[in-house]
């Protein structure tokens, strides 16, 4: 396959620019001139049909646009996945540190689901959750568009088991298991979040799975699923995740730095199938070493 990454599709919106080059310019300015020139010229920039589009077309209010996202000298992330489960409907993968889900910032090739498509052919994955970069863990993903919404609907209606492992430090005074719940919002910077005064709208579940020395393995279960939420409960316990460099406070790390990862992983996913009424249930086999 030439290219294993799905488009982004933009809706183009009231404008005053000339052409579709000035326009694209001007909306994502982190990408220069020189590089729309050369996906206009190799036929990156199309139509909702898939045919290419002229960089000096005219600007068209309501005009859809389908691009491929490119980076240049996108770093290599090292670790590779693993393919637990694949049927018609799902496929469950086993992901590694430091793999984003999907495309974002400087990651698109390298990421879980452009390397899926890649190794599958199958352009119409989806991913049904998400999990953080530094997360290591299973990830699900729906194959087939027809029965997408009875999986989705897992997610929504908090039908399905998410079960988390953890290392951080002692909590000798808490009893197990243990359930935290707070108001979690958007912190500053943007990309973190925070407990604030107000009703709770996020809940774990903690358990206590091996206590040897000043780090202890927990289990984590969400019952909800706020952004960052398990890290952001540990850290408010006082026992921040292993390797965590955005709580309790941030710590910036190189690019490619990838002596410590964060010690959580998405161990199990659980659930009754919508589709057959079976019980369903997937483990990681990936171990957290300290």
């Amino acid at each position: 396959m030439d290219d294993p990454l799905l488009p982004s599709r933009l809706q183009l919106p009231a404008g005053d620019w000339a052409t579709l080059l000035d326009g694209l310019c001007a909306r994502f300015a982190g990408v220069d001139r020189a590089q729309w020139q050369d996906r206009f010229a190799r036929g990156r920039v199309q139509d909702r049909q898939g045919r290419p589009l002229a960089a000096d077309r005219s600007w068209q209010l309501g005009l859809e646009v389908v691009y491929y996202r490119e980076v240049a000298d996108e770093p290599l992330i090292p670790f590779s996945e693993r393919i637990v489960h694949h049927d018609r409907h799902l496929l469950v993968a086993d992901k590694p540190h430091f793999l984003p889900v999907t495309p974002a910032g400087r990651h698109v090739r390298q990421t879980l689901l452009a390397r899926l498509v890649a190794t599958t052919g199958i352009r119409d994955l989806v991913p049904l959750h998400r999990i953080d970069r530094g997360t290591a863990g299973l990830v699900l993903f729906s194959v087939d568009p027809d029965s997408r919404a009875a999986y989705q609907a897992l997610f929504r209606e908090r039908r399905i088991e998410k079960h988390y492992e953890a290392l951080a430090p002692a909590l000798p005074r808490l009893q197990f298991p243990h359930e935290h719940s707070s108001r979690l919002e958007r912190g500053e910077p943007f990309f973190r979040m925070r407990e604030s005064a107000g009703q709770a709208n996020s809940i774990t579940r903690i358990c206590l799975l091996e206590a040897n020395g000043p780090v202890w393995r927990y289990g984590l279960e969400p019952v909800t699923g706020r952004k960052h939420q398990l890290r952001v409960h540990m850290a408010a316990l006082g026992a921040p995740i292993a390797g965590d460099d955005f709580y309790p406070a941030l710590s910036r790390r190189a690019e490619q730095d990838y002596r410590q990862p964060l010690q959580l992983l998405a161990r199990a996913l659980a659930f009754i199938d919508p589709l057959s009424g079976q019980y369903r249930r997937f483990e990681s086999a990936r171990e957290l070493l300290g």
